[in-house]
């Protein structure tokens, strides 16, 4: 079973909306750190986003800080990223990860401090 599983992703104009959705059905245990990250053509993977799955507090990076909000249905176990105010800077490809310790304990900026990705949804954004 694939671990992580994200869908959502799609084409909108600046100024428009998406929710982002990750299906963590293929990992066992609650309290892991879950990050959104994106990577945009040429440039680095930037997380967007983190929360320990089950609970705990929520990171943003500064650019979608306001915008963007990360949320999660512990029954059906899925995370959510929801973006509003779109602009064409967010284009890029947007990645779930989920790390094996909570996000208190691990750097959740850090690509490497996550364990399982998913495979990747596709955000492009018009102007």
């Amino acid at each position: 079973q694939v671990p992580l599983v994200e869908s959502g992703g799609g084409s909108v104009e600046a100024g428009g909306s998406l929710r982002l959705s990750c299906s963590v059905s293929g990992l066992p245990a609650s309290n892991r750190c879950m990050g959104w990250f994106r990577q945009a053509p040429g440039k680095e993977r930037e997380e967007v986003a983190a929360t320990t799955f089950g609970g705990g507090r929520t990171y943003y990076v500064d650019s979608v800080t306001g915008r963007f909000t990360i949320s999660q249905d512990i029954p059906k176990r899925m995370l959510y990223l929801q973006m509003n105010s779109l602009s064409p800077e967010d284009t890029a490809m947007y990645y779930c990860a989920a790390a094996e310790r909570a996000c208190i304990w691990i750097d959740v900026g850090r690509p490497d401090d996550y364990n399982y990705w998913g495979q990747g949804t596709q955000v492009t954004v018009s102007s």
